[in-house]
């Protein structure tokens, strides 16, 4: 089974449009859809905002269905000159950019378990070369792979992008694939992250996630569908 995680509603909406055989179970307030696509076995949810929201929903995904894997779609907000809106972002790893315990010597990201430390989850190199061949099929994609920057802020501020860049090499941030992974990291989950840019650094100054929302939000969906499909 693939779980799929996503933090709009417009997503899974999307989603669950082309599934079959569609069942639905409510837990901790959140709905999950579970069905076939193209004859694959397939749980939809919308996770909500934030890193708490996104690693409950993960936990519960896996204690309810046992996913072979998780891809966690949606939108992010270009860290690089060179990501323009619209363009799709493959995850190779992810940091958490809010995750400081400098004061204590450790270096900012420095994510910390009680059996050892990280500064980065990498997403499943299988998973990313499906992603890529998935947007590869979708006409008028333009794609990149890199790192992903996660944290509970919407980062709108020109020089907050460009610091997170700077400090992480990170190419997109966004507020729930950090703690998806996390939680896919210490179950043993495989899992994926793609994200469709809703708003660049030249352009943006909070407004032009609102404006271009859906239309990112679309271009995942089309990308997932590809995906099950293959």
């Amino acid at each position: 089974m693939t779980g799929i995680i996503c933090a709009l509603k417009v997503e899974v909406d999307d989603i669950i449009k082309v599934m079959e055989n569609v069942k639905v179970e409510e837990k901790t307030g959140m709905r999950f859809y579970s069905g076939k696509i193209f004859g694959r076995e397939v749980a939809a949810v919308e996770c909500g905002v934030g890193k708490v929201n996104a690693a409950m929903c993960t936990q519960v995904m896996i204690d309810l269905y046992s996913p072979d894997e998780i891809i966690n779609s949606g939108i992010a907000g270009a860290l690089s000159e060179d990501t323009e809106i619209g363009d799709v972002v493959i995850c190779t790893d992810v940091v958490q950019h809010d995750m400081d315990t400098t004061e204590l010597g450790e270096p900012l990201g420095m994510l910390q378990f009680n059996d050892c430390r990280v500064m980065s989850i990498e997403a499943d190199c299988e998973i990313i070369s499906k992603l890529e061949a998935a947007c590869k099929a979708v006409p008028n994609t333009k794609y990149e792979t890199g790192r992903v920057a996660t944290g509970d802020k919407f980062v709108s501020r020109r020089d907050e992008r460009r610091r997170i860049n700077e400090v992480f090499s990170a190419i997109a941030c966004e507020m729930e694939g950090g703690a998806i992974a996390q939680v896919c990291f210490r179950n043993k989950v495989p899992f994926g992250i793609i994200r469709a840019i809703s708003d660049s650094v030249r352009e943006n100054e909070g407004m032009d996630f609102f404006k271009f929302r859906d239309m990112a939000a679309s271009r995942s969906v089309q990308i997932i569908s590809e995906y099950l499909r293959g």
